[in-house]
Order: structure tokens, then sequence, then C-alpha cells
């Protein structure tokens, strides 16, 4: 594993810093550039472009100051190569709160990265974060109304697009692709704010020659992302598309989470620090935080509209269209999780093919069941709500292969009905939560 080459990049690279950022705006564009450096090694620009067509607030030294913060998730892609054990914030005045607060999130947001490339280190040890730059000193009168509502073409935010579609919503997407524009065409929706995220090429340099190298917490991103985008556009409300299954941990009895910062912990967080630093009544929360992906599929099979046009498969992402790559972790469980829902037929002609009569699945089957140490690392679900919709799906695919193995090696036990569950673990609104009541209640008696 990488032990060896974590503690010798750690005493070759000692200091990651934080040099500056700059806020431009240009005729089309708000752009955020930053300046990110590990001395003798690299320096690193990566830009942001948030398209200024739906702006109505500019407050140039508040923008500057949620700007810094997007940095201080932003630097953790590029941290990682070496993982140095002190980060020198010169942008930006951090207090000793604010310390902890990043702190905690690089370490648990980083906790996939740390178990795949096999890295032992504890919290106290991952980083010392030493804030030299002046305080920035803010004052903002701000009065929102509205959702901002982040799309990314797979089911779930297809979910609340369908909940919220009475309401005031903007939708806006991070390198947009066209299973999301096709989503919201789908919901009548013909506008959206576009913010355009361009990782610096000497992070792949450096990732091709054999530095450190792993999954980030990207969610997180996109909350402070998220937070100047609803403040640009004047809106009250960032609704996010996150379930109650993100909970779970993807290495079993451990908080090694694939999906950290989608959980309701770092969404608790979030809240927290936006209300005492950020200061605006901007309110962060996933809307979907109640139900479980079981819920949220049951719901999605309900929208034949956006059946043929939807997309959650990160390798297929890769190709041009987007498409089903249907070997993939992310694939058998979407499938898995609709199966109970469409028939038969209805569900091939979105995948291609039928999923549940791959041999080649097998193990990809058997970590989303539980039956392994770890889930695959993937946003999936948890494992009694993929047992739940396997039994489920019994009747149509009892003698397809990855059934029939699953009947003669596992007890088919009954589950929790996964379909009546309700997560009380939430930030929702109350009328929010009202509206999603309703609309289960349409197919869950």
């Amino acid at each position: 594993m990488n032990q060896e080459k974590f503690l010798n990049f750690r005493k070759t690279y000692p200091t990651f810093y934080y040099r500056s950022y700059e806020v431009k705006e240009e005729e089309e564009n708000f752009v955020l550039t930053y300046f990110f450096e590990i001395p003798s090694l690299a320096q690193f620009h990566p830009t942001i472009k948030i398209a200024k067509e739906k702006i109505q607030n500019r407050d140039l030294t508040y923008l500057s100051y949620l700007a810094f913060h997007i940095g201080l998730v932003e630097l953790v892609s590029y941290w990682k190569c070496t993982c140095s054990p002190e980060v020198i914030i010169e942008a930006c005045f951090l207090d000793s709160e604010q310390k902890d607060w990043f702190l905690k999130l690089y370490y648990w947001g980083l906790g996939e990265f740390r178990y795949v490339n096999g890295i032992e280190c504890e919290l106290s040890d991952w980083m010392k974060i030493t804030s030299t730059g002046s305080k920035q000193e803010i004052s903002i009168s701000y009065e929102g109304k509205g959702n901002l509502l982040a799309i990314g073409g797979g089911k779930d935010s297809v979910v609340s697009l369908e909940i919220l579609k009475n309401q005031d919503n903007l939708c806006f997407m991070v390198n947009p692709k066209e299973p999301g524009i096709a989503c919201i065409k789908a919901a009548g929706i013909d506008s959206y704010l576009r913010v355009e995220r361009t990782i610096d090429k000497e992070l792949l340099r450096l990732n091709e020659e054999g530095f450190l190298n792993g999954h980030t917490p990207f969610s997180a991103l996109l909350a402070f992302l998220s937070y100047l985008c609803a403040y640009l556009t004047n809106k009250k409300y960032i609704v996010l598309s996150n379930e109650g299954s993100a909970n779970e941990a993807t290495v079993l009895g451990t908080k090694i989470n694939h999906q950290y910062s989608k959980t309701y912990e770092f969404e608790s967080d979030f809240a927290w620090y936006a209300k005492k630093y950020l200061q605006t009544d901007i309110e962060y929360f996933s809307l979907l935080r109640c139900l479980s992906e079981l819920q949220i599929a049951m719901l999605f099979a309900h929208y034949p509209q956006y059946h043929p046009v939807f997309k959650s498969c990160n390798v297929g992402s890769k190709s041009t269209p987007w498409k089903w790559c249907c070997n993939c972790p992310k694939c058998l469980f979407v499938f898995i999780v609709l199966s109970p829902f469409l028939k038969k037929e209805e569900l091939i002609s979105i995948f291609g093919e039928n999923l549940y009569a791959k041999e080649e699945l097998l193990p990809t089957f058997l970590e989303l069941l539980g039956y392994r140490e770890a889930k695959p690392f993937e946003c999936v679900g948890t494992t009694g709500e993929v047992r739940f919709a396997v039994l489920k799906a019994m009747e149509q695919y009892k003698d397809d292969y990855l059934l029939k193995y699953y009947q003669e090696h596992y007890p088919l036990e009954e589950t929790v009905d996964y379909r009546l569950s309700f997560n009380e673990e939430n930030h929702i609104p109350e009328e929010y939560l009202k509206l999603v009541k309703e609309e289960l209640a349409k197919y869950v008696s």
C-alpha cells in the first residue's frame, strides 16, 4: 500500500500554501482563480466560472469572502498529492474554531482516500492548519426568495424537481452534461445557472507521475459554491437531493464513507458554519434526507418522462454521449432499486440489457448486499435497501443468474419495508417536508 509513500511525501514536502485567490468580473462570467503551491514541486491555479445571466447581487466584498471559502475546500484536491503536514493559509484569516471545522472535513472527507491508499494517520496528526492572512470584515444585508436547486442528471434531483415543480426554482449545474440538461427540459425548464470548474493540469501530471490520488469530498465544495450562487441569484434556500441512505458507512462498522459530505452530519456541520461565519439567512438542506434510496426509486418510477434521459453512471459519463456502462456498481445499484417498481421490459429498455443476468457482476452484487467487508465506493444505498429490493424483484427476475445465486447461497429473510421508512433526522423546512410527505403518500398506502 502507500503508507511509506505517504510518509516520504510528508517529509519531502512539509508545507502546502493557499497563497491567494482572485475574483474577476468578465463580460459573461465571474471568474474565481485560486493560487496554491507545494514548494519545490508545483503551483496550481484552478478556476471556477459562474455565468452572470441570472445574477442579482454583486457586493464584491462579500463575493470575495465567499470565494475564499470555496478555495478552502478546493485546496484539498491538490493537497492530497503529498499530504503535507502543514497547510498555511495566507489568503485570509481563520480562527481556531474554523481550523477545527476544516480539519474535520479534510480528515473524514478523505476517509475513502486514506482507506484505499492504506494510509494510517490519526485526526490529530493529519495536518496543522496555520492562518497568516488578514481578517476580512464583512457586513451584509440580505433577503432571499425561492430555491436554488442542484441538478446532476440522476434520479434523485429529478425527484426533487418533481416535488418542487410549483415552486420558485432556479436550477444550477456544475460542468453541466447532457443528462442534466435533458432532465430539466423534461421538467419544462429551459434555463439554468451554469458553473464551470476547471482542474489545473499540473494535478493531472502529478497523478500520472505517481503522487497520491483518490476521492475528495466534492459535495463539500458544492455546499460552499452553492452558497455563493444562492447569494448571487438572491435565493433563500439551497436544495440538495441527498437521501438518508447516504449516512451509512461504505466500510461497514467504521466511519469511512464515500458519501461523507452528503451525510446528515456534514449537512448539520455546514448549517452551523454558515450561520456563524457566512452571515445570511440562506438555508442549506437536502429535500430527500427523510427518504431512503428505495423510496426515491419508487417515486422516480412514476415519472416516465425522465426514464429515457437520466444517467448516474460515472464510467459512462466519460463517454459521448453519456451512457450506462452496465458493468459498474452504480449501474447495478440503480438497476436493483428500480427493479421492484418497473416492469422487466421497461427497466431493460433504460439500460439496454438485464443486469441481473450478468455473471461478471456477482462480486459487485455481493458488496451491495453487504456480504463483503465494504460496499462499493460509489453513491449507493444501504445494504438493507438492496436486500429488500432484491426480494421484491424475485417474481420477475428469480431465474436470472444473480438472483438464483442469492437464493442458493444466502437466506432470503424479510427485512424492514423501506417503502414505509421515514428519517426524522433532517433540516427540511416544515412547508417543504409537507410536500415530500404528500408526494410519498400518492404511492404508499
